[in-house]
This record gives structure tokens, C-alpha cells and sequence, in this order.
């Protein structure tokens, strides 16, 4: 009876905290504390020095990677830690280490509360950073008594401002505000030199761009496409996409692909399999197509696969500006740009790992 009563009692403290939407302290937090506020306008005490945290949901762990926070990290989510994969463009550089650490939620999208509470509660991090709404927020910081600090962002254009704010929300919580500026910088950087080589060249002199078997909530076939494409927003490209009114990820009609009949086609390497598959059953359409008579086919790998891999984005843009505007970039080799990229953001160069697993630059022949 004695611990039931304890059991009743924390439970009820929990919930007595989050009824300020996260505004409380936890029970286990003592010294000093400060007040941050996260992506949602959502204020936060937090301890005033912050040594240990835990990243849930898409694009927290990606976040701690680009800062080098990874070893405050007590805890792991199971995608990152079960799963060696080259779409989470962190994921090759820290996968041992994840390996290592506590399995503290399911992981993945949605913004919702998909953390193990009993587990948060053992470990004890000073902070928990999610990419949470604010009612998941609120429910696990009602779970656990630990201060929940929300910073998700979009994966849409080319790298918005939502980014921005939840590297600079999350910087500020581990202290790590330098190195923030650092990368927001070599971000706006390479946007403004992408820009620089092809913002005065005339629809009249671009050719015409489809890109196909986007991921958006998974793999997609041939018809998966986006208007606003980040990589091509940023080199100024004429995306067929965008002349269908349609706002992000859409499956386009066959024959409004026929209509367009792109100049060059961009396709994800690692869903090609569907679009072969695709190509079995209705090699007639794919052979109407003008790019593929000439064999235009290029790779776009994925670079939004829980949330964005600001990476991978930045080196698509260098290299559908190589394939369109290769007088532009005759200067570029994608292996160079590649590794500066990576090494800025990661601290060391995947370019090889990324190739070995799928992810490469170059031609594509569609049906082999």
C-alpha cells in the first residue's frame, strides 16, 4: 500500500507541473535554471548548465550531430540505434555510438510523443530536445517531470527558416551558440553562391527539369514528385512540377508527364527499383519521354528522410547545377564540394559510404 501511495503521489506531481504547458521545473532539477523558449514559443526552465541530454524525433539527432553534441547524449532512439542507414546523413558518422546508448523512444515523424517514459525517468537527462508539437510536449513532460524543449522543423524549400530556429533554440540549450552561427553561415554561404551562378539566366535558355520518385513518407514510384524542390529552387531551375498549381509532394498524371516532356529527369537511386518495376508494365510511356530517348537520366538521392539532411540537399543543388547549367559549374567536381559539405557539417567525409550504399551522383538507365 505504501508504494502504490508513492506511485499516486509522483504521478500526481508530474501532472501538477505540466499544467503550465511545460512551464514548470522538474522535481529532480535543483540549482540554478534558466528560461528558454523553443520553436513554439513554448518557455522552458531548464537547468542553468545543461550536461545531458536526449534527441527525439526527426531531425533532433541530426541537430546534435551538426552542433557536436552527440556525446552529451544518454540515450538513443531505436531507428537510430537498430538501423545503420545513409538516408539520416549523420547516421554513418555516430551509429556506434548509438549502438551504445539506452533505447529511450521508438523514433521517426509526426511530431508525436513516441518516447518509453520509464526509461527517461531512469536516466534522467538534464533536457529533453524533441521534434514534438506542443501537446506531445506537454504529455511526455506530464510522463516524465523533465523539461521537454521542442524544435522541429520543415522539410520544405530550400532549407527554411524553421531550420534556423530550432538549430538556434537548440544550440542555446547545450551552449553551443558559435557553432551554430558557424553553420546557419555556411548555409546562407553556399545558397548565395548557388544563386550567384544561375539567377541571370532566362527561362528562354534553362532546360526543362522533372524530378520523380521523391521520398515523401516513404519510397515513391516515377510519378512521386515536388513543386518548391529544394536543391532546384536553389539553382533557379524550371521545374515542370511547378507549373501544376500544386503546393510540395504530389503524384503527378502519367499523361501530364507526357505534356511536359522534360529535357532532363532527376530520380531518387534508391527507389529505382519501383520505378523498373514500373517500367515492366508500361515501358511505352517511359519510351515517349525525350529524356529518356537521350538518355538524360540523373540521380537526385533523398535527402528528406526524417526531416531534412541539409547535406544532402546542398550537394543535389551542386549537382543538378553540373547537369543544367554545366558551364556555370565547370568548376565544380562533386566529390570536392561533397567532402566539404560533409566534413563541415559531420566532421568527416561519407561521400564513399553514401556511393557504397546507393546514394551516388552520376546517369541512370531506366529498366536496368
Amino acid at each position: 500500500m505504501k508504494k502504490l501511495t508513492i506511485v499516486v503521489i509522483i504521478s500526481a506531481l508530474f501532472v501538477s507541473l505540466s499544467s503550465c504547458g511545460g512551464r514548470g521545473v522538474s522535481s529532480a532539477m535543483d540549482g540554478e535554471t534558466r528560461i528558454v523558449t523553443d520553436v513554439w514559443g513554448r518557455q522552458v526552465r531548464i537547468p542553468a548548465e545543461v550536461r545531458t541530454i536526449v534527441t527525439l524525433g526527426s531531425g533532433a539527432p541530426r541537430i546534435a550531430a551538426y552542433l557536436g553534441v552527440v556525446d552529451m547524449m544518454i540515450g538513443a532512439e531505436r531507428m537510430d540505434a537498430e538501423n545503420f542507414s545513409v538516408l539520416r546523413d549523420f547516421n554513418p558518422v555516430h551509429h556506434e555510438t548509438f549502438r551504445a546508448l539506452p533505447i529511450v523512444g521508438r523514433g521517426g515523424g509526426s511530431w508525436n510523443n513516441n518516447a518509453y517514459p520509464e526509461e527517461l525517468i531512469r536516466l534522467a537527462p538534464d533536457v529533453i530536445l524533441a521534434a514534438f508539437s506542443p501537446e506531445a510536449a506537454a504529455e511526455l513532460f506530464s510522463q516524465t517531470g523533465i523539461p521537454v524543449v521542442c524544435i522541429p522543423y520543415r522539410s520544405i524549400n530550400f532549407v527554411d527558416e524553421t531550420f534556423f530556429n530550432a538549430m538556434r533554440v537548440f544550440a542555446e540549450v547545450v551552449g553551443r551558440q558559435e557553432r551554430a552561427e558557424e553553420l546557419l553561415s555556411f548555409i546562407v554561404d553556399h545558397r548565395t553562391e548557388l544563386n550567384r551562378r544561375t539567377f541571370d539566366i532566362s527561362d528562354s535558355q534553362k532546360l526543362r527539369v522533372y524530378t520523380g520518385a521523391v521520398t515523401f513518407n516513404g519510397r515513391r514510384g516515377f510519378t512521386g514528385t515536388y513543386s518548391n524542390f529544394g536543391p532546384l529552387m536553389g539553382i533557379n531551375a524550371l521545374n515542370v512540377a511547378d507549373e501544376a498549381g500544386m503546393e510540395g509532394f504530389f503524384e503527378a498524371d502519367l499523361e501530364q508527364i507526357v505534356v511536359w516532356d522534360p529535357d532532363i529527369i532527376f530520380l531518387d537511386p534508391g527507389s529505382m527499383d519501383l520505378v523498373n518495376a514500373e517500367f515492366a508494365v508500361n515501358p511505352a510511356f517511359f519510351n515517349s519521354l525525350r529524356a529518356v530517348q537521350e538518355g538524360r537520366i540523373y540521380t537526385m538521392p533523398s535527402f528528406n528522410f526524417a526531416a531534412t539532411n541539409i547535406t544532402y540537399a546542398l550537394i543535389n543543388a551542386y549537382f543538378a547545377g553540373m547537369v543544367l547549367f554545366p558551364e556555370r559549374f565547370a568548376d565544380i567536381e562533386i566529390n570536392e564540394i561533397s567532402a566539404e559539405i560533409l566534413t563541415f557539417f559531420l566532421g568527416k567525409n561519407t561521400f564513399d559510404i553514401m556511393a557504397e550504399n546507393g546514394l551516388f551522383f552520376g546517369n541512370l538507365t531506366i529498366g536496368n
